[in-house]
């Protein structure tokens, strides 16, 4: 069963530089991706698993994780947490950004 909740996704941007910001409540995920360049998200707040191609890693709140080019990454929020996905981009578009970060 699949079920839609509002992750309260906020987009900033600077010059060449956007951050996702999104809320994960707990027990929720973000789905399983990759990217073909590294970047760096941040645990602003709360507590997850970060699996990355399978291999599962807990963090808590602050943490600033690199995500490696290639590694499909999943997040797991174990308690209600706030996550930021950093990446480096032009775009500013933000009915574009996953065609352009992630190619869907």
């Amino acid at each position: 069963m699949s079920v839609d909740i509002d992750l309260g996704i906020s987009h900033h941007f600077s010059d060449g530089v956007y951050a996702r910001q999104m809320m994960l409540p707990k027990d929720h995920f973000a789905v399983t991706h990759a990217h073909e360049y590294n970047h760096l998200s941040i645990l602003a707040s709360g507590r997850v698993t970060v699996e990355i191609d399978g291999n599962a890693e807990e963090f808590a709140a602050p943490a600033c994780i690199n995500i490696a080019a290639g590694k499909h990454h999943r997040i797991v929020a174990l308690e209600d947490s706030v996550w930021f996905c950093i990446h480096a981009t032009d775009e500013t578009d933000p009915d574009k950004l996953d065609e352009v970060l992630i190619g869907g």
